[in-house]
Order: structure tokens, then sequence, then C-alpha cells
């Protein structure tokens, strides 16, 4: 008993989180992927239509219990679009006109930081100096390992990409909100009916933006097909189950600091993908963000 107690206490807190920030991490290598012959806002379209249909025909075939009444049901759709619709919209957009990738994720990394300062107000959760001098050290390490990046951006391209920016960090505040929601209203509820009725308001709600705001490019190269099946099956099913799972076990700051460790490991697989070299002040940067992780995380 203690053994099977000592397992599930080891699986939560390490091998859940470090699935989780392995496959989250693949959606801005995906994002540049599909940018390059697809429209994103028509991309995120069909991969809400297919991951929701695939958790619709799962939790049908397993039996899983769905919400009752029209106010769960609208708080699904809700979180669906702040987790999905908005954060994802944010991203995709800004990486599909131009925002370099490892910018977007340093946006994405300040949502700790957002997290941190609403806890206290909106979950009741305090946060301890200790993991605010994780925190710290955790954006230091992050800095370290996007500054070279940044840098190379020259002044007049970075100044036209500030309402990508702005677009890019409205997503990542989306996330830190609907993270707070999910906590606050779907904590209970059968996880494979709620994630399919999230991901269907999420569908929902980018359609109309797609429609609007692009042409509906869909891509046919091996590349998108692969990107896209991996977004709907990895990013869609597998990591968001990951997060919503993270999410019940533990406190909203102490999962949101898992995105500080996202950047770096983009980094590695940018590395591997798009030959992006990586330099020393940038792997030690990798080595302190993680040890300020180990601490933003301790209870």
């Amino acid at each position: 008993m203690n053994a099977s107690k000592a397992g599930g206490n080891i699986w939560a807190a390490f091998v859940v989180p470090a699935a989780f920030v392995l496959l989250w991490s693949t959606g801005w290598i995906v994002a540049r992927f599909i940018s390059e012959d697809s429209d994103a806002l028509t991309i995120l379209v069909l991969r809400y239509a297919c991951a929701s249909t695939l958790l619709a025909i799962f939790a049908f075939a397993s039996g899983a219990l769905w919400p009752q009444s029209r106010e769960e049901i609208g708080h699904a759709f809700a979180s669906g679009i702040l987790i999905h619709g908005l954060y994802l919209a944010g991203v995709w957009w800004a990486v599909g006109h131009g925002i370099p990738a490892s910018i977007s994720a340093l946006l994405a990394a300040l949502q700790p930081i957002f997290t941190a300062i609403l806890a206290p107000q909106l979950a009741g959760e305090r946060v301890s100096p200790v993991q605010w001098a994780g925190i710290g050290l955790g954006f230091t390490g992050i800095v370290m390992v996007l500054a070279p990046k940044l840098i190379s951006v020259d002044t007049e391209a970075f100044s036209g990409m500030v309402w990508l920016l702005l677009i890019n960090t409205g997503g990542m505040i989306s996330l830190t909100l609907g993270t707070f929601y999910q906590k606050r209203f779907l904590y209970g509820g059968d996880l494979r009916s709620v994630a399919c009725l999230q991901f269907l308001g999420a569908g929902l709600f980018t359609l109309p933006l797609a429609i609007l705001f692009e042409d509906m490019r869909i891509g046919t190269s091996t590349s998108t097909l692969l990107s896209l099946a991996w977004s709907v099956i990895a990013l869609s099913i597998v990591s968001i189950a990951l997060l919503l799972f993270l999410l019940r076990r533990g406190e909203v700051a102490r999962s949101a600091q898992l995105i500080y460790l996202v950047p770096p490991v983009a980094a590695l697989q940018a590395y591997f993908f798009f030959q992006e070299t990586l330099i020393a002040p940038q792997i030690a940067g990798m080595l302190i963000t993680s040890i300020g992780v180990a601490l933003a995380v301790r209870r």
C-alpha cells in the first residue's frame, strides 16, 4: 500500500510534469512548421474539430459522464475559449505573422508572474517568499536563454511587431485567467467530456475569426499534415489532459511554474529541427531556470 502510494506520488510529482513540459514546448515548433503554407486560425479550427471529435468518440465509448446543466456546459465552453481559443489564437497568429518563436515563448514564460500575482486574490493561494525567489530566478534563466535571439532582432523590425507582441501577450493572459477559471468552476467533472466541450467552444469561437481575418489556407505538405496530427493528439489531447490533471492535484501557482521550463526545452528542439545553435550562456540559463522551478514549486 505504501509502495503504491509512493509510486503515485512520484508519478504526480515528476513524470506528469516532465511529460507536460516536453509536449507543451513543441507547440512553438508546430506553429512555425504550419505557418509556412497555412493560415494559423484556420488550422486551429481544424485542430479543435478533430480533437473534439476524437474525444467525443472516446468519451461515449468509455462511458464518460457528461455535464448535465446549462451552467456546467457554459463553464466548459468558457474555459475552452480562455485556455484554447484566445490563448492559441494569440500565439499562433503572432508566430504566423512574423514574431520569432523565441520571443513568443518568452512571453508565455511570463505567465507564472501573472499567476503568482493573481493567485491570492482569485484562488486564495499564498505564494511563499521561497516561491517568489524561484520565480525571479526562473525568469532570469529564461532571459539568459533567449537574450541572444532577442538581440538579433533589429530595432525597426521589433517596433513593427509591437501589435503582434500585444496579441501574443493577450493570449498568455487569457491562459492565465483560464487556469483560474478551470480551477474554480471545473474542479470536478469527467475530464474526457469536459475537454471535448472545451475544444468545441474554442472551435466555435475561432471559426468566425478565421473567416474574418484569413483566406483559410490549409497546406498539404508533409510537415503541415504531421504537425496538424501532432497538435491534435499530443498537444490538444495528451498535454491538455496532463495540464488538467496538474490543476486538480496542486495549486494553480505551482502548476504554472512549469511554464518556465518550456522555453529552454523549446530552444533545444529548435536546435534539432531548425539548426539554431545554443551558446554557453543559454545552457547556463537552462540550468538556472531548472533551479528556479525547483524552488517555485515547493510547498
